[in-house]
C-alpha cells in the first residue's frame, strides 16, 4: 500500500500540480516545473509541491525562495530534516538526495536559477534572509 501524499495547501500551487499530472509534466511550456516530495518533518507525513528547477549538469537546482517572505518554505525546512526526496521530471520519478549549495558554488547556482527563473532575483530584493539553493542528485 502506497503511503498517502498531501499537496501544498496554497491554491495555487495545489492547481499547479493538478496540471501538472494532467500534462504528464507540463504544465508550462517552457518552464521547467517538478514535483518534489519530501517528509514532513514534524508530521512525518509525505509532502508534495511544484517548483521551478535549472539543471546543472545531472543535478537539478531548486531556488527555496518562499516568493520572498522572510522564511525559509516548508518543503526546504523538510528536507534539512531527511534529505531523500522524490522528484517528478515530465512522466519520470525518481529517489533523490537533496542539500543546500555550499557557499563556493552558490554563485554559479543562484545565476543558473535566475536564469531559468528571472522572479527569483526580485524575490531576493524583498527579503532579509539569502534564499537558499538546492542541489538534488539522483540515488
Amino acid at each position: 500500500m502506497m503511503p498517502e501524499v498531501h499537496d501544498n495547501p496554497n491554491p495555487w500551487v495545489a492547481e499547479h500540480i493538478r496540471r501538472f499530472e494532467e500534462t504528464g509534466g507540463r504544465p508550462r511550456p517552457g518552464v521547467n516545473d517538478l514535483l518534489l516530495t519530501t517528509r514532513g518533518r514534524k508530521t512525518g507525513e509525505l509532502r508534495r509541491t511544484a517548483l521551478v528547477y535549472g539543471r546543472d549538469g545531472d543535478r537539478y537546482v531548486l531556488a527555496a525562495s518562499n516568493r520572498g517572505a522572510n522564511h525559509h518554505p516548508a518543503w526546504y525546512l523538510n528536507l534539512l530534516a531527511d534529505p531523500y526526496v522524490t522528484v517528478q521530471v515530465g512522466t519520470e520519478t525518481f529517489t533523490a538526495r537533496a542539500r543546500p549549495a555550499a557557499e563556493a558554488e552558490r554563485p554559479h547556482l543562484w545565476r543558473l536559477i535566475v536564469s531559468a527563473m528571472p522572479q527569483y532575483a526580485a524575490y531576493q530584493e524583498r527579503t532579509t534572509r539569502e534564499i537558499p539553493v538546492v542541489l538534488l542528485e539522483r540515488v
